[in-house]
């Protein structure tokens, strides 16, 4: 995969190809009279897979909150972006021409105008009544950026593995958050505050793709913000077979390092670095994973911005938490 570095814009605005011809008067585009919520507009990133892409669009026209939906094709090659005006006219699609990975949900984040943003992957899709949910809980705390849904492994209907992460999470909030407290978010399971989004910078373009919620999360707790899991919500996912495992792999290690780098203090940075390198399968693709991360250090220095003692502690106890979790091995 190309490395895009931090100073590549997300998209030029030439990039933002909107298919026209959707009347404003019905943004949903459904033909019914089923009333619509008009807080939240769901964001998909998708890439060569039509077949999983088209099941998650029919599935989300059919929930009862009937939200309007954008979608961003990574310059895919199987005729996903034609698949989805053919079967899918009310939904608005941008076609960057590139392969931009989690930066597309930037782009498509320009063209929301609800308050709130429903991110979900093409393999994964909302649980009716979840969205209303969301929105009824961002509407109520103004100082919760985002949700995180439950996540259910299709077929089987098992909880996935982060699951009991997200439940068991050692931190702490006030007494009004609607579950427990997080220090990071699953961007495929998340309603997200659209200002809070912004605020924040959207998905950094040089961590590209894996694991790049930990950046945003850590500068949205930065900002004052919280972010809480809601089991009451249900996300579900039904993996593609699709993927090139071990390049995710090389990418989620090597984004985790530029994160460690970029926002702890050295004594923790050093520490985790070490712990990584004792811990991680000794093979080919660990070696590429943190070559790529020290090829990146001179901009990840530049850009270097170490967080306070008092957010330094939570994500200390978010690192400890994570080491038992069968949802944090650098396998495959």
């Amino acid at each position: 995969m190309t490395h895009h570095p931090p100073h590549t814009p997300a998209a030029a605005p030439g990039d933002d190809r909107v298919r026209p011809g959707r009347a404003d008067a019905d943004i949903t585009g459904y033909g019914d009279d089923r009333p619509a919520d008009r807080r939240t507009t769901v964001v998909v990133i998708t890439r060569d897979r039509c077949p999983e892409l088209l099941r998650t669009l029919g599935i989300l026209r059919e929930l009862p909150e009937r939200p309007e939906v954008i979608v961003t094709d990574n310059a895919s090659g199987d005729g996903t972006a034609d698949a989805v005006v053919r079967c899918f006219p009310e939904v608005r699609l941008l076609r960057p021409g590139r392969n931009l990975g989690a930066v597309g949900r930037n782009l498509a984040v320009r063209q929301v105008r609800t308050p709130y943003v429903a991110f979900c992957d093409d393999d994964t899709w909302w649980e009716p009544g979840s969205l209303k949910h969301a929105a009824d809980l961002l509407d109520a705390h103004p100082g919760l950026a985002a949700v995180t849904a439950r996540i259910v492994v299709e077929p089987s209907g098992e909880e996935d593995p982060v699951v009991a992460e997200l439940r068991d999470s050692p931190l702490t909030g006030p007494d009004w958050l609607p579950g427990p407290a997080l220090g990071s978010f699953l961007a495929a399971a998340t309603v997200m505050r659209v200002s809070a989004f912004r605020a924040g910078g959207g998905f950094h373009p040089g961590l590209w793709l894996g694991g790049e919620e930990e950046l945003l999360a850590t500068d949205l707790l930065r900002r004052g913000h919280w972010l809480s899991y809601v089991p009451d919500m249900t996300i579900h996912h039904a993996a593609s077979p699709v993927r090139d495992s071990t390049g995710r792999r090389v990418l989620g290690l090597r984004n985790t390092l530029w994160f460690t780098w970029l926002r702890r203090p050295w004594p923790s940075a050093l520490r985790r670095t070490w712990y990584l390198m004792r811990t991680v399968p000794r093979d080919r693709a660990s070696v590429r994973a943190f070559a790529r991360a020290a090829a990146g250090l001179p901009w990840v220095l530049k850009q270097r911005e170490p967080v306070p003692a008092d957010l330094e502690a939570r994500l200390a106890a978010l690192e400890e938490a994570r080491r038992g979790s069968p949802a944090r091995r650098y396998i495959g």
